[in-house]
């Protein structure tokens, strides 16, 4: 017959057993804290916008206690900049965890997530001005100020070499550009057609929302010719450990923060890009009437500027380096997507909630789009680059800024 174990035997076991359930807590809290400054160290501090942080607790407190409109606009544009360049960052390490189709198409979907979500917040305002300004000067941002400021840098930094780049890619997506171009033209030629007044409204916007279901056909088999038949095109160059040890920290040869962190704080990022994005859209016009300045050029210019913050970083980057695929991968890769998926969409969820926005940006706006994309591919055709075509670019820009900053709406006061 087995001895009974003393009381304090059973005492002491207990003592141990809970001291050890209360290490491995301890230990389990040491660990996440660590994995929470490190997320903090790379996500929040791993950027040269993180500065720029300190605009977001203050444009809420500015919209809140009411310190003035456009004090709460300046501030949610300025929290914008850094949010936009750190969406790009952590989407690209999520894509780290994926195959290289599932990774290309987050890419693809959260490549213009700021822009797509001012897009959402405008339709519900009721604001779809707002909306086709600020899609078309992102498009006219990528293509000649991000661009353009790209191949300038590119070669100033690299005077003694002749700048190459493959034509193949700059065509596939100068053709879906005209794609697009071709689709805004049609309802604007449509009022020099000879239509009754009366039937024209409606014609415009049928003619609108079935030239964006062409666009967003065109865009699907763009993805699949992309990441499936043609992914050769594509690819970026690999990057060596010597060459990019200089790099910022959302250019690392691998992934340096978790799946799930990635995920977590892509999803904290998002939603806070909405109320700012709201903050936005409800204060422009009083932003507008306080700076003098019109809502067109806010639109057209100081939101894409926003919006395209993570584009005109790496883009400049990879033109510093040489890399000129990447750098016109990543300009005209954006422009391709706003053109073909962001700007049908948006039509088509204004269908949804009920509102009428159609393709016809007027005239003036339309051909700054057309000639914009003529000057892009011109400049882009014969496969070299230099710091004129660049300076170019950019100059042409500044043309069409100083346009749309003496535009004046019906609702701006000179």
């Amino acid at each position: 017959m087995e001895a009974e174990a003393e009381p304090w035997l059973l005492e002491d076991a207990s003592m141990g057993s809970n001291l050890s359930i209360l290490q491995k807590r301890s230990e389990s809290m040491v660990g996440f804290l660590r994995i929470l400054l490190a997320n903090i160290r790379e996500v929040l501090l791993g950027t040269k916008l993180s500065i720029l942080f300190s605009a977001i607790p203050i444009a809420i407190v500015a919209e809140h206690r009411d310190y003035g409109r456009a004090w709460a606009f300046a501030l949610s544009l300025i929290g914008l900049t850094p949010l936009a360049e750190r969406v790009s960052f952590l989407t690209e390490q999520i894509a780290f965890y994926t195959n290289p189709t599932v990774g290309g198409l987050l890419n693809a979907t959260c490549g213009n997530a700021t822009e797509l979500i001012i897009s959402i917040v405008a339709l519900i305002h009721h604001k779809v001005d707002v909306v086709k300004y600020s899609l078309l000067g992102s498009i006219l941002s990528n293509l000649l100020l991000v661009l353009g400021t790209a191949l300038f840098c590119g070669g100033i930094a690299n005077p003694s070499k002749e700048q190459k780049f493959d034509t193949k890619q700059t065509g596939v997506n100068s053709v879906l550009l005209l794609l697009g171009l071709l689709c805004h033209l049609m309802p604007v030629m449509l009022k020099f057609s000879g239509t009754p007044a009366e039937l024209m409204a409606a014609a415009e916007l049928q003619l609108s929302r079935a030239s964006c279901v062409v666009m967003l056909v065109g865009y699907i088999v763009y993805l699949f010719f992309q990441l499936w038949t043609h992914r050769q095109l594509f690819e970026d160059e690999e990057v060596s450990e010597e060459e990019d040890g200089d790099l910022m920290s959302n250019e690392k040869p691998g992934p340096v923060i978790g799946f799930w962190s990635a995920c977590f704080w892509l999803v904290l990022m998002t939603g806070i890009i909405a109320p700012l994005s709201e903050y936005i859209v409800a204060s422009i016009e009083v932003a507008s009437e306080a700076w003098g300045i019109s809502v067109s050029f806010i639109s057209v210019i100081l939101l894409p500027i926003v919006g395209n913050a993570a584009e005109h970083a790496g883009a400049i980057i990879f033109a510093f380096k040489n890399k000129l695929d990447i750098s016109i991968g990543l300009a005209l890769g954006s422009a391709t997507q706003i053109a073909l998926f962001v700007i049908p969409l948006s039509v088509l969820m204004s269908w949804i909630i009920g509102m009428d926005m159609d393709l016809d940006i007027h005239p003036l706006e339309t051909s700054c789009l057309a000639l914009s994309i003529l000057v892009t591919a011109f400049a882009l055709q014969d496969g070299t680059s230099h710091y004129l075509k660049g300076l170019v670019l950019v100059l042409c820009y500044i043309v069409m800024g100083a346009c749309f900053y003496l535009l004046r709406g019906p609702n701006v006061k000179l």
